[in-house]
């Protein structure tokens, strides 16, 4: 069963590796990284901007390589890709 997590521990590995934040400004979001609780149990991760899957594929080896559990998926109904982040 995996373990509590929370979205600024994943965001501090993201902004320890030198990615940028994504931020919401003038009504939409800018280039980077977006951290999203999603229950006690697992974060999402998004890419806003141009490159999203490359941007996922770097984000997912380097959280897998700092320990979490990270899946690819999309949201429901052919929905924006995302990364599903958990503890083992």
């Amino acid at each position: 069963m995996a373990r509590h997590i929370r979205a600024a521990d994943v965001d501090a590995v993201l902004a320890y590796s030198g990615h940028e934040l994504s931020e919401f400004v003038d009504g939409d979001w800018s280039p980077g990284y977006r951290v999203v609780q999603d229950g006690r149990r697992q974060v999402n991760v998004f890419h806003d901007g141009p490159g999203e899957q490359d941007g996922l594929d770097r984000y997912r080896l380097e959280l897998q390589a700092a320990g979490f559990h990270v899946i690819p998926d999309q949201q429901p109904g052919g929905g924006r890709r995302r990364l599903h982040v958990t503890r083992h």
